[in-house]
């Protein structure tokens, strides 16, 4: 069953929250991350992105980026403008696509420390590969400011009773509430006080949820738990209840998600005529000329192509895929397997040059863009995979293909720390 802990959080004034609350570290670039925070001293991306803080065209993992880290970390304490709880504590934190809309999907997650042991045990469980590098930058990260700065994002199978309690909680007013001006996205944030509710949810984690999903952040998870694992390994009087033993989630239930497509775009058609890669796709699919109007795919198997100005409708064949293989059953399983492979050649998606990958958050038109102005010559859509395909990858132990999830709206950094002292 999942553990989960309450812990000493380091969160801003109510005043300065929106300043300093900043997108995750891996969705800017350095140059795009400066321009952000151009005249805010605030933003927490002076520290998941410290580069920002010394001379232009320092490489971002250069020792004086981890340094400028630390320090810029300190000063944050030291100004005030990141405050510790006076007690161990769980959060609610609620994110909006469409806040301004009085019909908007909110989806409310439990901030929370989540047990290292259940990583390396499977009780947490993932769905991507990792890369050693990255791992090894989240790593330097985690030990040189001692906490989880960035929270990761996990998903568990809903429980009535969990959501009966945040239901209640969520009804009151919230502590921290403001939209994002960079995406417009709707943020809202609790502190629970209650000890018998913070008992109550530990306990309900503890018997009714049997796993924990890693929906966004492997990299972040994976450095989280082999920091605690270093730190275990050199403290002799280990006891296996110290804060190292944990790190800082938001875990949302499964059915309050929303995953959106991520779709491929490819430099060329491998040497083909557009007329022969057309014939070719006709083993797999059924293709029809939808003509230059932008076609979004509304089902599962159905993809949509841009392809010289028109937009094409291909569904697969049957035959062509497993509905009883979790990987199998994937869309882009059928893409690459049939398409990518078969006929552009494209064998590798996590090295080939001629691939490229865009989140469904930037819409269909920056597919044809990208197609248009010639950088490219054929896009794929796909239509988004479910939580529920997620969860049974996971449960068999399987890995999902590059680029198969996309979450949004991401989490928020700077909402609340987590220190490992």
């Amino acid at each position: 069953m999942s553990v989960i802990k309450p812990f000493r959080g380091f969160r801003p004034p109510v005043d300065i929250v929106e300043k300093l609350a900043s997108r995750p570290y891996d969705v800017l670039n350095s140059e795009e991350a400066r321009k952000e925070c151009e005249g805010n001293p605030y933003s927490l991306l002076h520290v998941t992105k410290a580069e920002i803080d010394v001379p232009a065209g320092t490489d971002e993992h250069d020792p004086e980026v981890y340094l400028q880290v630390v320090k810029n970390y300190n000063a944050f304490k030291d100004y005030g403008w990141l405050v510790q709880d006076k007690e161990e504590k769980l959060y609610i934190y609620a994110q909006s696509m469409n806040p301004t809309d009085a019909n908007a999907h909110w989806q409310y997650g439990i901030v929370a420390c989540a047990y290292s042991e259940d990583y390396v045990n499977k009780i947490i469980k993932k769905h991507e590969l990792t890369r050693k590098d990255k791992e090894e930058d989240r790593m330097k990260h985690v030990r040189i400011t001692n906490a989880n700065v960035e929270p990761v994002f996990f998903a568990y199978p809903a429980v009535s009773r969990i959501d009966e309690i945040v239901a209640g909680i969520t009804s009151e007013k919230p502590l921290y509430d403001f939209i994002a001006k960079e995406d417009g996205f709707g943020h809202r944030f609790w502190v629970i006080d209650d000890k018998k509710i913070i008992d109550e949810l530990v306990e309900l984690f503890d018997k009714q949820v049997p796993a924990m999903y890693i929906a966004d952040g492997h990299h972040r998870s994976a450095a989280a738990a082999l920091v605690g694992q270093e730190k275990k390994e050199h403290n002799p009087s280990h006891t296996g209840k110290e804060e190292y033993n944990f790190f800082m989630t938001v875990i949302f239930p499964d059915n309050q998600l929303n995953i959106i497509d991520y779709n491929r775009v490819v430099k060329d058609l491998n040497g083909l005529s557009k007329e022969d890669f057309l014939a070719a796709l006709n083993d797999a699919y059924e293709v029809e000329d939808m003509g230059t109007e932008i076609y979004k795919p509304a089902k599962l198997h159905e993809f949509s192509m841009y392809l010289d100005g028109h937009w094409y409708k291909m569904n697969a064949k049957a035959g062509k895929f497993d509905d009883n293989d979790p990987i199998g059953v994937l869309d882009v399983t059928i893409l690459s397997n049939h398409v990518l492979d078969k006929i552009l050649g494209i064998k590798d998606l996590r090295t080939d040059k001629r691939i490229d990958f865009v989140g469904g958050i930037r819409g269909l038109g920056e597919l044809k863009r990208r197609v248009d102005n010639g950088e490219m010559k054929v896009a794929f859509a796909l239509y988004p995979v479910s939580m529920q395909q997620i969860i049974d990858i996971a449960d068999s132990g399987n890995i999902m293909p590059p680029k198969t999830t996309w979450f949004e709206p991401k989490l928020r950094s700077g909402l609340v720390i987590h220190e490992l002292n």
